[in-house]
């Protein structure tokens, strides 16, 4: 019962891992850019619900109400002062901008509240560990169950809104070929920020995860992005549905490899990811090579 215990818990786990990785999986996907900066900015989110909490007494869950639109708006202005400019460049530049807006998003947290860890689990009372007993040895966290819910409902969400909607359509279309969909009358500029501000909105609610489930600091943003590229590289870059699974695949690993050696959490995560990593990199390379050899022979 303690294995099914780990894995259950390391699924919970993977959901939060999904959430977070759902911005930049999301970004990606429809813009084709990695934003280096995403863990940042969740970390960034995560002290405005605590400045709101703390100074004014709000609900982080209330809080949410002004945090989400407020970190949709910066992604607008992330896309339209920052990215659009610089995607013009390659890819290597807007890697080189994100990192370098990470560096300066690190160090004014740094500026304004300090080195100090905090945590809005005081905020939300019980609920931080609070938990359904299935059994003697296997409970399940409300928080954590909440924060998976969350991200299958979010990634979800998306991918009917990206199948489904107008607007949706619009914004693959332009991930496809921005200088033709002009033709048709859409506004590439339009769409592309929308699509941004959308990540950072989902960024927003990763950030209050975070938040809730653990305790966070201005340097905490790499560590949070390091987690999040892994699960979306597990599960396939650009996928959303691949970003859930790749979560729930790390989570496991993590919680399997403690249960091994207490040092075990980040070595068995990262050495699941740098096995997938590999894996797709031989035989994605291994069957484009052979299927150009059947063209050539054909």
């Amino acid at each position: 019962m303690i294995w099914v215990n780990q894995i259950i818990q390391g699924v919970l786990l993977g959901g939060y891992y999904a959430l977070i990785a759902c911005g930049l999986s999301f970004m990606f996907s429809v813009m084709g850019i990695i934003n280096i900066a995403h863990g940042s900015f969740a970390i960034l989110a995560a002290f405005g619900l605590f400045l709101l909490a703390d100074q004014w007494g709000v609900s982080p869950f209330l809080g949410l109400i002004i945090v989400v639109p407020a970190m949709a708006a910066i992604g607008w202005a992330l896309q339209r002062a920052v990215l659009e400019r610089s995607s013009r460049a390659g890819i290597l530049v807007p890697i080189l901008s994100t990192f370098g807006l990470s560096i300066v998003i690190d160090n004014l947290l740094f500026e304004f509240f300090g080195a100090d860890t905090r945590s809005l689990a005081p905020y939300i009372g019980s609920f931080s560990y609070d938990s359904w007993s299935l059994s003697d040895d296997i409970e399940i966290g409300q928080l954590s169950a909440l924060i998976f819910a969350t991200a299958v409902i979010l990634l979800g969400g998306l991918q009917l809104f990206l199948s489904r909607t107008e607007l949706g359509r619009a914004i693959r279309a332009t991930a496809e070929d921005a200088d033709t969909v002009g033709l048709i009358g859409v506004n590439a500029r339009l769409v592309n920020a929308t699509a941004a501000a959308i990540a950072m909105a989902t960024v927003g609610l990763a950030g209050a995860a975070l938040a809730m489930r653990a305790t966070f600091d201005p340097y905490a943003g790499a560590p949070q992005l390091i987690f999040a590229f892994e699960a979306a590289v597990i599960g396939g870059a650009g996928s959303l549905w691949g970003t859930l699974i790749g979560g729930i695949v790390l989570g496991v690993a993590q919680n399997i490899g403690a249960q091994i050696n207490p040092q075990g959490f980040f070595i068995a995560g990262h050495g699941i990811f740098l096995v997938i990593l590999f894996a797709r990199l031989f035989w994605g390379g291994a069957g484009a090579a052979f299927l150009n050899s059947l063209r050539r022979s054909a």
